[in-house]
């Protein structure tokens, strides 16, 4: 494998972290659409 130049090194330690991105916002859409099924699907057909 080749060795990385500074000027690489660089880029990627300043590019922003898509995938972290990416995972926190699949995340937190499952969790809300945990809440909203809870929510609608089982605390307010029992009152």
């Amino acid at each position: 494998m080749e060795q990385m130049n500074e000027e690489q090194r660089q880029r990627i330690l300043e590019s922003p972290p898509v995938g972290t991105f990416l995972l926190m916002a699949s995340v937190i859409g499952g969790m809300v659409i945990a809440w909203l099924f809870l929510y609608y699907g089982i605390f307010l057909p029992r009152g």
